[in-house]
């Protein structure tokens, strides 16, 4: 297969795409264009946006060509063995799962508009690229020559966003033989260094906590608009990141910081610990999966707390961040009617929108606060011997190393062998029903000294108990999980 695409006017902001389709020995094809995005557990008809199309033949003559689905094409393919797919894309859009091109930049997410052909979805692809002079490209796909990429796969060349441009900045730097590359385009001017040395120390962190990295690179492809935004979506090998505004406060820093440690786990947890309902993704249809709260949930937990192992954040930033996530929860939705897996499944409904009152939970930020919950419980029966550490590592050695998709019931009888007991306390407080959160976890904050208080007027205030054994627990909690030899901290 392969792609080519062009830009002929920049401000028209439409890309014009050719789908070369070979080998073909059907008297006709269809052709799918993804209804969604991985990432993003909802319909987005990524088809509203093509405003022209046509197939056409190796003797450039038109090929009879309909449509079947709002995102799916009929091909007449008798006597040919090759047709080409013509058609423009509206890309207009700055988020970190969109696509956009101007005359300083193209911003490319494969699935909003790269199409499939139906029984060949594994086969492997090349996009040509008629790039600028001068432009340079970041992206997690291999180069196969001068602006042009491969992929194995369509779901490789889908989960690999690409920025390119003649203004794109970069650092690099190495983390137990994974080759790290962080790219900037905006109007700022990053401190590089500042910025290696903190991206390394969580880097290592992860790596040293889940004991291998699933990938021989990783790029952070940053896009920094003038206002305000914060979006980041993982990939394969790299995530994309949408921040702003770019007057390189402390805010967007910890922006960045934050959404980075994110989406660095998530190349664990979601693209190779993947629910086996989403293994492998069916881009016509909505894939549904109920156990998002550990996707987004228990990643969510682990970004922040990787920056505090790492000592970026300090024990101050760390208790203030968790209070994010409490308030965010109690205030918005402590008394919803919706359980954790209930809103994992709903995702596909209204899981992205504001909703109506008093339905639905954040897979985010109840899912981190019932993560934080289990780990601190699993650290108490066993005084840190054991924890949601080992439930992270024992889903990637069982399931997504070997890459065969885990169940709900995978996820149960892992956090159970784990803890040595039955937890239906847990399954039935924090995942199943809609039962308030504050008891379980205030007891869960006990341990390590903290407190959780609620004031009439819906406000919610994390506390710090002075309590010298409750310290030394939250010091063993919040310590680092790494050991490093010399060669690797001078590196």
């Amino acid at each position: 297969m392969h792609y080519h695409i062009s830009v002929s006017d920049p401000q028209s902001r439409l890309l014009e795409i050719t789908y070369n389709i070979p080998e073909i020995s059907s008297d006709f094809i269809e052709v799918q264009l993804p209804a969604w995005r991985p990432g993003r557990y909802e319909i987005q008809n990524f088809a509203k946006n093509i405003q022209f199309i046509e197939a056409i033949s190796e003797g450039n003559q038109k090929v009879p060509l309909h449509k079947v689905t709002k995102d799916r094409w009929r091909v007449g393919t008798a006597g040919l063995s090759e047709v080409s797919i013509r058609y423009t894309y509206y890309a207009n859009i700055q988020n970190a799962g969109s696509s956009y091109i101007d005359s300083e930049l193209w911003y490319l997410n494969f699935i909003n508009f790269c199409m499939y052909t139906e029984g060949r979805i594994q086969e492997p692809y090349t996009i040509r690229l008629d790039l600028p002079e001068g432009y340079q490209i970041a992206c997690g796909l291999p180069s196969s020559g001068l602006n042009t990429l491969s992929a194995r796969d369509f779901y490789q060349l889908v989960d690999s966003p690409l920025l390119a441009s003649q203004s794109l900045q970069k650092c690099e730097y190495h983390v137990r033989g994974v080759h790290f590359k962080i790219w900037m385009h905006g109007n700022l001017k990053p401190n590089w260094r500042r910025i290696e040395r903190d991206f390394r120390r969580f880097s290592r962190e992860q790596i040293a906590m889940m004991q291998e990295f699933p990938e021989k690179d990783y790029h952070f492809l940053n896009l920094i608009l003038p206002t305000a935004f914060y979006h980041g979506v993982e990939h394969q090998n790299s995530t994309m990141i949408v921040l702003g505004p770019d007057d390189e406060g402390e805010g967007l820093y910890a922006d960045l910081l934050g959404v980075s440690s994110h989406e660095l786990f998530h190349t664990w947890n979601i693209i190779r610990i993947r629910p086996k309902e989403l293994l492998p993704y069916d881009f016509t249809k909505e894939n549904y999966f109920r156990t998002c709260f550990v996707a987004e949930g228990c990643t969510t937990y682990y970004g922040d707390l990787f920056l505090k192992r790492a000592g970026v954040f300090s024990h101050d930033t760390y208790i203030k961040e968790l209070q994010v996530y409490m308030k965010r929860h109690f205030e918005t939705a402590a008394y919803a009617t919706q359980s954790l897996a209930d809103s994992s499944f709903d995702l596909w409904l209204d899981g992205y929108e504001k909703g109506i009152p008093n339905r639905k939970v954040s897979v985010y930020h109840k899912g981190a606060l019932a993560a934080l919950i289990l780990d601190l419980y699993l650290r108490k029966k066993t005084n840190h011997a054991h924890s949601l550490d080992d439930v992270m590592r024992l889903l990637w050695v069982r399931f997504g190393k070997p890459f065969i998709g885990y169940t709900l019931e995978d996820y149960i009888q892992i956090v159970e062998e784990v803890a040595g007991e039955s937890l239906e306390w847990y399954w039935h407080d924090c995942i199943f029903t809609a039962e308030p959160l504050e008891n379980r976890l205030n007891e869960a904050l006990a341990f390590v000294g903290l407190q959780m208080s609620t004031f009439s007027n819906g406000n919610i205030q994390l506390n710090v108990l002075d309590d010298f054994k409750a310290k030394l627990q939250r010091d063993k909690w919040l310590s680092t999980s790494q050991v490093l030899s010399i060669e690797e901290e001078e590196e």
